[in-house]
């Protein structure tokens, strides 16, 4: 199951982690800035960290990657049956981790107003189903179904 979740990881990982920076440049802001952001939920002191804060910021952000594949795997593994609908599945799953991240996560340590913003939301649902979801499923399906012998 190793694979899976390393191949879910790095898809799912690259396309968000892209789909940022492109938000990031859009809005005007800097990247490396961003990475830093990200790196300081668990690590505050990233802010002032320069390129190893940036760096961090990867770490950080695949690493949650990594722990949303790893739960999505151990749920699908034990629940056969939903591997046939990866599209609805990857749908649901990613509307579920855009609620804990964005109404749980990031308001307890950063300290966002709830509700967020409609443009923010709609960016974050793209990203958590689109980017997140969608693709972790459909790794899921094809690295979990059952084999015909």
């Amino acid at each position: 199951m190793l694979k899976p979740i390393a191949i879910a990881t790095a898809v799912s990982g690259t396309l968000d982690i892209l789909f940022a920076m492109i938000l990031t440049v859009f809005f005007g802001r800097e990247i490396g800035n961003m990475l830093r952001y990200v790196a300081s939920g668990p690590f505050p002191a990233a802010v002032d960290m320069g390129a190893a804060g940036a760096i961090l910021g990867l770490l950080v952000h695949f690493s949650l990657m990594a722990i949303m594949a790893v739960s999505l795997m151990l749920f699908l593994r034990s629940r056969p049956p939903i591997l046939a609908t990866p599209y609805r599945t990857g749908i649901a799953f990613g509307v579920i981790t855009y609620f804990i991240m964005n109404w749980l996560v990031v308001p307890l340590r950063f300290g966002t107003p709830l509700p967020p913003k409609a443009l923010s939301i709609a960016t974050q649902l793209f990203a958590h189903v689109v980017l997140v979801g969608i693709p972790m499923s459909l790794v899921a399906a094809r690295a979990l179904k059952p084999r015909s012998e």
